[in-house]
């Protein structure tokens, strides 16, 4: 879709450097460490740490700037999680979640802009992209019904993006859709009871049968060159699936944070010693923290190099895209690897409820369970490619792909 912001509508207003931003997160951290374990209890994100995340300015740092936001490289949102994990795993969720989505609109008409953020450019949007609901197009858009869930900080948003199957004539999916519809489509769901990042509040969505207009909906398989802003020419994929990854390093950093300060002052039961000169504890610390700096390093590395090329505006081309989507999918493995290295090693204190460890694991887990993080499919898939088979439609493109091609 041709994106028609006007940058005319832009309002002169100081716009932080990405240090500045990576320093308003851990800033924050006291506050979502104190606030983890009522987040968990209370199944939700408070509205009070949400306006944090507003007044520190983390929703405006992929916002187009024609609507008021910086519309900066989304490696500083990476960044920026990666900060944030550190502090409570399920509020960073949310900004992760309903963060991301201020990119997705670089890809959108003027009008959709105007029709969400056109009297409040604060408004934050919810998500739940896999096709659960009924989709039927009719005339200029859109119905569709129907109950999605998993939607992350939904009591937050005034608007979601769903996932839908577009089909033809013969029922055959064509592509598939994120369609932008308000809350007063949906009532909310509460049956998020789960064991990890059970703080998220990601509810079910239930929608009752409403229209959708082409102008908010848009194709999450398509990838091609069009006069959107250089920031937004990064595959879909890339920026939503690299942003629970970069997230989850965060969540990682900060079991390798509580970890290293419960055994700086631990004393070992059978020796009085401290535990930090245990071989086996250093062992343990070593090994978490490479596993989570080469995740994150993949990352970075991997925005780096496609920042060079969407700046010179070309596409990402398919060949990189492969290999970056298995870089993705194994930071969420290589960190719950790293998190459970330290807690088989806390013994029989790391299992009380108290002990904030428990928690991160749990967290780390529930997160590296994301199909983002699906590492075995991905590596199937990049090895497939390479060996010149062909990969299925609908991942990289609207059709199959094969490196000869």
């Amino acid at each position: 879709m041709t994106n028609v912001l006007k940058k005319s509508t832009l309002t002169a207003s100081h716009v932080p450097s990405e240090a500045e931003l990576i320093q308003r997160a851990r800033d924050l951290l006291p506050m979502l460490i104190e606030k983890a374990d009522s987040v968990e209890q209370n199944r939700m994100v408070s509205k009070e740490t949400i306006q944090a995340f507003v007044d520190a300015g983390f929703f405006k740092i992929l916002q187009p700037a024609a609507f008021g936001g910086w519309e900066m490289n989304p490696a500083v949102f990476y960044k920026v999680l990666m900060e944030l994990g550190r502090g409570c795993c399920s509020s960073a969720w949310n900004m992760m979640i309903l963060g991301v989505h201020q990119w997705e609109f670089g890809s959108l008409s003027e009008q959709t802009c105007e029709d969400v953020w056109g009297q409040d450019n604060a408004v934050i949007i919810a998500s739940s992209y896999p096709p659960f609901g009924k989709v039927e197009e009719v005339e200029g858009g859109y119905m569709i019904s129907g109950t999605w869930k998993t939607s992350s900080g939904c009591d937050h948003g005034k608007w979601a993006f769903l996932g839908g199957l577009r089909r033809d004539a013969s029922g055959n999916v064509i592509d598939r859709l994120s369609m932008l519809v308000p809350s007063s489509a949906w009532e909310i769901e509460d049956d998020w009871h789960t064991f990890g990042l059970a703080g998220t509040g990601s509810k079910s969505l239930n929608v009752k049968e409403t229209f959708v207009p082409y102008h908010h909906t848009h194709s999450l398989i398509k990838y091609e060159l069009d006069d959107r802003g250089s920031n937004y020419l990064f595959p879909f994929n890339q920026i939503f699936f690299g942003s629970v990854s970069a997230l989850i390093c965060g969540m990682a950093q900060g079991g390798i944070d509580e970890y290293t300060r419960q055994m700086q002052v631990r004393t070992n039961t059978t020796d009085g010693g401290g535990a930090a000169l245990s071989p086996y504890v250093k062992d343990r610390l070593g090994n978490a923290v490479v596993r989570v700096r080469s995740a994150r390093a993949r990352l970075l590395q991997m925005m780096a190099d496609t920042t060079e090329l969407v700046e010179r505006r070309e596409l990402v081309p398919t060949f990189d895209r492969v290999h970056h989507m298995l870089d993705i999918a194994r930071a969420g493995r290589d960190c719950e690897e790293a998190v459970m290295l330290l807690f088989k090693a806390t013994s029989a204190r790391g299992i009380y409820l108290n002990n904030p460890l428990q928690r991160i694991m749990r967290d780390v887990i529930a997160a590296s369970n994301h199909i983002t993080q699906n590492a075995d499919d991905t590596a199937g898939m990049l090895g497939a490619y390479l060996l010149g088979q062909s990969l299925p439609p609908m991942i990289y493109g609207l059709n199959p792909v094969n490196i000869k091609d």
